[in-house]
């Protein structure tokens, strides 16, 4: 039995505006099909969700007085997006490479801000200059060898690094067992003159910390299955690129789109690095002691979230997140 619903047969793959193809990497959606202006349709208008949710989120870190080193992540995050939407319209090399090495650099932000954290100036300034060395030696390298698999091993790795950092501080700072016992904390407070919280403020603090941390671990889990899942459907696509061709074909327009493993990818990847991002403003808030002031607005798993300001925002606080990073 054929295909019933209706459709619209899939127009045949030509020459396009932009042509001819420069980049190292083609995908498996079939080049002009849809339009000249545009190589691949569902690759390039999925990246739309990156640039929405970019710019969602450098706006939530203005009105919220957010550090200000999440504001150039979500910049960053917003040419990754840019950059993507311009490669798969064009298939041009130059873009391509905007659209990866930009992932390299907004992950080396990441990374800046895990380890900077609390630290002196001097190994702020060592570690910013490694991690920008350690970007260019990858865009040169990169550059050099013209090979997808180094980006990909590269972006991998240095993704994962981070994550394990930012989960280590998020276990230690928040988990009670953890952390200093009691009664030490409650001396080492006293012999620096701070006030001592009382025993009911310690066991309030100490609940709401593991509330917290059960929600964090809940956007770790979900991030994490967001990037993995991602990645698979990518990998199918790779894979049985030649059947899934004819699929689309057999369903025809618009039912074909469902079938575009790489657009998925961008949506799931888009999804999954946003969650780190305000998992990353979050942490930070806690590690800043400033819980009480912030709360994370997610009332659902497919709402998009939010870390809310929940005390006015002063002029020092808006000091205070420049001077941060």
């Amino acid at each position: 039995m054929g295909w019933s619903l209706p459709h619209i047969p899939y127009p045949p793959a030509k020459a396009g505006f932009w042509s001819p193809v420069t980049s190292t990497l083609n995908w498996c959606e079939e080049d002009y099909y849809a339009t000249v202006y545009s190589a691949e349709i569902v690759n390039t208008l999925t990246n739309l969700l990156f640039m929405w949710l970019g710019v969602k989120g450098i706006i939530s870190c203005r009105r919220n007085g957010h550090d200000q080193i999440f504001t150039v992540a979500f910049l960053g995050y917003l040419v990754v997006g840019t950059g993507s939407f311009l490669f798969h319209s064009t298939l041009k090399y130059p873009m391509q490479l905007v659209d990866e090495l930009s992932m390299i650099y907004t992950t080396c932000l990441m990374a800046y801000a895990s380890f900077s954290y609390s630290r002196p100036t001097g190994f702020r300034l060592v570690l910013a200059l490694s991690l920008l060395s350690l970007a260019v030696f990858i865009t040169l390298y990169y550059h050099y060898l013209q090979d997808p698999v180094f980006h990909q091993n590269a972006y991998a790795l240095l993704t994962i690094v981070v994550v394990f950092r930012s989960v280590h501080t998020m276990e230690t700072a928040l988990r009670p067992k953890w952390r200093h016992s009691r009664e030490e904390d409650r001396l080492e407070r006293q012999k620096k003159g701070l006030p001592v919280p009382t025993k009911e403020r310690q066991h309030f603090e100490n609940e709401r910390d593991m509330k917290t941390l059960k929600t964090m671990w809940f956007m770790v889990v979900y991030g994490l299955s967001m990037f993995l899942g991602g990645f698979f459907i990518w990998n199918l696509d790779n894979q049985f690129c030649s059947q899934i061709r004819v699929w689309r074909r057999t369903v025809g327009l618009p039912w074909g789109i469902f079938l575009e493993g790489h657009g998925w990818w961008h949506i799931m990847t888009g999804i999954g690095a946003y969650m780190y991002i305000i998992w990353g403003i979050w942490l930070r808030h806690c590690l800043n002691g400033r819980q009480d002031d912030f709360h994370l607005r997610w009332a659902h798993v497919w709402h998009i979230p939010e870390v809310i300001r929940t005390t006015p925002l002063t002029e020092n606080a808006v000091a205070r997140a420049k001077k941060s990073t």
